[in-house]
């Protein structure tokens, strides 16, 4: 996938491209059915398929501390875009002058003058330009005058629920992870560095773990899950700890993973935690002890889980 970081940075003619717009915060299935579309639309008129989308996220810019915590983070988000094979990607650096885009001056001035859109697949409710002025009406109009193609498509639903990052983000904040999982099409993930922790796990707890430093995506509610971790380019299975440690008296929140199976350094190493189930809430224990006896339980009942998920 090529990727284009800024209109003005694009260094050759897209082959009549069909694009779709948006942030496309955790590339969910609602996400990939639209990227589908394009793709195929973008096959039918012998073109490229191309998503636009933009960073730092819009509301980062006109609400600073107000936006959401991110499902995925920027560089993992355009990650995912390429594992849909999309053609080309253009990042459009968000800044207070492009919010003050008119919705005609968007469409005229980057999608036909820069872009060279031959058809726009978007989202049913979609909505662009200053004050969220523009919609499909309007997009359909600009089409007929430039000659562009535009293709609304309806959400899609699971159990009832419309596929939307919103949706997806309280049922990770619930803890609700087979949910949030189903409506993403893979486990949710942390990503993040392994930090030095207080060297509880192995020395008091007898059970070594790895600390995460947190990133600005959307953590899960306090508890212990069931999860893959991802390091070094294997996965392993393993439980972790999301929280506070109140047995010990801890105050900073910390994600803490206990690797199965698992016995290398890897301070200072990225690794990916993969959240699949929630197994607990996080509680104070009457000391080192009884914190050990629940941990045996919790991790007997991940390698069951993770059995189970396996066969």
């Amino acid at each position: 996938m090529e990727v284009f970081v800024g209109i003005e940075n694009i260094n050759r003619t897209l082959n009549r491209p069909v694009l779709t717009i948006g942030n496309f915060d955790g590339v969910h299935l609602g996400h990939q059915a639209l990227f589908q579309r394009v793709k195929q639309r973008a096959q039918s008129l012998d073109g490229e398929s191309v998503v636009m989308t933009f960073h730092p996220h819009p509301v980062e810019v006109l609400s600073p501390g107000n936006g959401p915590l991110f499902i995925t983070e920027h560089a993992r988000k355009l990650e995912l875009i390429e594992g849909c094979t999309i053609d080309t990607t253009i990042v459009i650096p968000f800044s207070h002058e492009f919010a003050a885009m008119s919705a005609r001056e968007f469409v005229e001035g980057i999608l036909v003058n820069k872009v060279g859109v031959k058809a726009l697949v978007v989202g049913y409710d979609y909505r662009f330009g200053k004050g969220r002025e523009g919609d499909i009406e309007f997009l359909r109009k600009l089409g007929d005058e430039h000659g562009f193609e535009v293709e609304a498509v309806s959400g899609i639903k699971m159990n009832e629920t419309v596929v939307s990052s919103t949706a997806i983000r309280q049922f990770i904040q619930e803890g609700q992870l087979r949910e949030a999982n189903a409506l993403l099409g893979r486990p949710y993930e942390i990503s993040g560095t392994v930090v030095k922790g207080r060297d509880r796990g192995g020395r008091v707890l007898g059970f070594p773990t790895a600390n995460i430093c947190l990133s600005r995506q959307a953590p899960p509610k306090l508890g212990v899950y069931v999860v893959r971790v991802e390091v070094n380019g294997k996965i392993y299975g393993g439980a972790a700890n999301l929280g506070y440690n109140p047995t010990f008296g801890d105050t900073d929140l910390s994600v803490e993973v206990h690797i199965l199976d698992f016995n290398e350094d890897i301070y200072g190493k990225p690794v990916t935690i993969h959240f699949l189930e929630r197994l607990r809430d996080e509680k104070r224990f009457s000391g080192p002890v009884e914190l050990t006896e629940q941990i045996r339980k919790d991790v007997q009942k991940a390698r069951f889980i993770l059995a189970a998920k396996q066969s």
